[in-house]
């Protein structure tokens, strides 16, 4: 994956974070799927901007400085007047498995392509070397806005870049209309290189029984290139003709689960854009899961992550 392009897009929500610690406090932060994996990116090296849509609030204000201290690049962070980021809780059990409430409707990411400057946006993944979005970002925007995004993609595709696809079905975002669901996703589909889904999202959303029959519907969209994550037990990658099953290396007691997924999409796609092959990549995923699940919130702090 070389290309004379050099900055990744990645596409969705940033919120704002309450999570309760071990002495039952909440701490703040942010968070949200995309961008948890887009910090993890910059920290491995990779030159990658968000693409979202915050108010000009102060806590807009400090997601942004958050994101530029991780290095980040805040440029295609629209912001609009009078209006407030999303909020979410996490209450996470003795398991670390993770819970989350949200308040978020009316947050202004949902509009991002349909905002004055949506073409900016638009002109930044036309030039991209990767487009990195999930089913959480799919969940955000109007069949407007979707149209737009879509389009995007298959122009940027045209140029070259590499769209890169976390299912990560999240039913309250769709608000139980299935239907609609599965069609945006396989509008999405047609579009994308290499997709990172979970089994167990897709088990609900499309009644997969198994990781190997999520490879073969998902082939089915010409998509080359597939890592099917399953939790603790493995990671199935299907790329050259192959499948092959990539285990866990460490079996981890979490504290907290959340963004295991969105922190393996970062160490694989950072594994790949700096050379590695599919396998290599998936072991980097698991590497730096594992080091995530070990820390309460969407992103541990700085000194706990070392990439490979």
């Amino acid at each position: 994956m070389t290309d004379q392009k050099s900055r990744v897009v990645a596409i969705g929500e940033v919120m704002i974070e309450l999570a309760r610690g071990g002495d039952g406090r909440f701490g703040m932060a942010c968070g949200g799927d995309t961008f948890n994996t887009a910090v993890y990116l910059a920290r491995a090296g990779i030159e990658v901007a968000y693409a979202t849509a915050l108010g000009d609030d102060p806590y807009s204000d400090g997601i942004v400085a958050m994101a530029a201290a991780e290095g980040v690049k805040t440029d295609l962070m629209l912001r609009v007047p009078g209006r407030l980021p999303g909020l979410y809780m996490i209450e996470t059990d003795a398991k670390g498995e993770r819970r989350f409430r949200y308040w978020r409707g009316e947050a202004p990411a949902r509009e991002l392509f349909e905002l004055p400057d949506w073409n900016r946006i638009a002109e930044s993944m036309i030039a991209a070397r990767l487009i990195y979005f999930s089913g959480v970002t799919l969940s955000l925007y109007s069949n407007n806005g979707l149209g737009r995004l879509l389009a995007i993609v298959e122009m940027a595709r045209q140029q070259g870049a590499k769209v890169v696809f976390d299912g990560n079905f999240r039913p309250h975002g769709w608000k139980g209309d299935l239907p609609r669901t599965r069609s945006v996703f396989m509008e999405a589909l047609k579009r994308v290189d290499i997709a990172l889904p979970a089994f167990d999202d897709e088990a609900v959303l499309w009644g997969d029984p198994s990781p190997e029959a999520t490879v073969e519907r998902l082939q089915a969209f010409g998509i080359g290139e597939i890592v099917v994550k399953n939790g603790p037990q493995s990671a199935l990658v299907a790329a050259g003709g192959r499948q092959e099953h990539i285990p866990v290396p460490e079996v981890v007691e979490p504290v907290d689960t959340t963004a295991a997924g969105d922190s393996f999409n970062a160490g694989y796609i950072a594994a790949r854009l700096s050379g590695e092959n599919p396998v290599a990549a998936a072991a980097a995923g698991h590497r730096l899961a594992a080091q995530k699940v070990r820390h309460r919130g969407a992103i541990m702090p700085r000194n706990a992550a070392a990439m490979h």
